[in-house]
């Protein structure tokens, strides 16, 4: 029987060594086989526009195939469920905008739970932008809310609970006190085509998705929710230049299934932060708007939890539900 006992405590102890020395060799081997990010909107907005881009350089740096799913809905809750249940292996990452912040608070029935995600990367910033199409008699962002006390007025986004949602509605409900109505879409280039046909009467987006339309007049932007104007649209003024006192915008960022191994999302995290730094990849961001962010796994997480916070205090401000 002492015997029995010995091997068995033998045996149990080698199972539990080759699991110890099992995990670390997984990280050092990852990836090894093709890697699935899942946007959480359409095709053509600020996330698909950052997830391709980072998943094609990505996987140049991996040397494995990233592959780029959209799925958008829900204000990005779909994507952030099918990841927040994945398994947590590494080969399934989210791509998301400040939305998955947002959604913390706007949303209860989201099927997940945030702390189901954890960051891997917040790669960019840039500012909401509001623009009109050029038909539209508003000059400026001041006209625009006079007109819209006369009568009420729509604006189109890239869904409920996105970042540039609740910026829209802190604006006018508020701070100029104004009555809109509120057209959500599936992601920033469907709302873009509606305001492109003069479908409805103001766009609020993250400004790289509206950049090109601006630049090409196809709209007029009458406004940026930034402290400073932006280079690529330099002659839009800033809200606060036209009497409102309103900085909102939006993020990029990767996410892994909670339980995704330390030494993974480490390697993830490095990876990324690398290949944003290059300068082909620098100068592609500042011409559509966006500022590049680079943070540790630490910092990302900490900064992560404050946008949870922040976001909670402004949807609560601007009575925002999407339940």
């Amino acid at each position: 029987m002492i015997a029995f006992r010995r091997l068995s405590h033998a045996v149990l102890m080698s199972g539990f060594a080759s699991i110890l020395v099992a995990a670390p060799a997984s990280a050092q081997t990852y990836p090894s086989q093709n890697v699935n990010v899942i946007v959480a909107f359409a095709a053509g907005g600020i996330a698909d526009g950052l997830g391709r881009l980072v998943g094609q350089k990505l996987g140049e740096r991996l040397k494995q195939s990233v592959v780029i799913e959209n799925r958008g809905g829900a204000g990005g809750n779909l994507a952030a469920r099918a990841v927040a249940t994945a398994a947590p292996d590494g080969y399934t990452l989210l791509a998301t905008t400040t939305a998955l912040a947002v959604n913390e608070t706007a949303s209860k029935k989201r099927g997940y739970n945030t702390e189901d995600l954890r960051a891997v990367a917040i790669v960019a910033i840039s500012p909401d932008v509001l623009a009109i199409h050029p038909s539209n008699p508003a000059k400026d962002l001041k006209e625009f809310v006079a007109n819209g006390r006369k009568a009420n007025f729509t604006y189109a986004s890239a869904g409920v609970g996105t970042a540039p949602h609740i910026g829209a509605e802190y604006l006018f409900r508020a701070v100029a006190k104004v009555q809109s109505v509120h057209v959500p879409f599936t992601g920033g280039a469907p709302a873009t085509t509606a305001a492109l046909g003069n479908h409805v009467n103001a766009l609020v987006l993250t400004l790289p998705t509206v950049t090109p339309h601006i630049l090409q007049g196809r709209l007029r932007g009458i406004g940026v929710a930034s402290e400073k104007r932006v280079p690529a649209v330099k002659d839009v003024p800033t809200y606060r230049e036209m009497g409102f006192d309103v900085l909102s915008g939006s993020w990029v960022g990767f996410f892994a299934p909670a339980k995704t191994p330390d030494a993974i999302v480490l390697k993830l995290n490095t990876e990324i932060n690398a290949l944003m730094k290059a300068p082909d990849v620098q100068a592609k961001l500042a011409q559509i708007g966006f500022d590049p962010i680079f943070k540790n796994l630490p910092e990302t997480d900490a900064y992560f939890k404050s946008e949870v916070a922040n976001w909670g205090k402004m949807v609560r401000a601007a009575g925002v539900t999407k339940d």
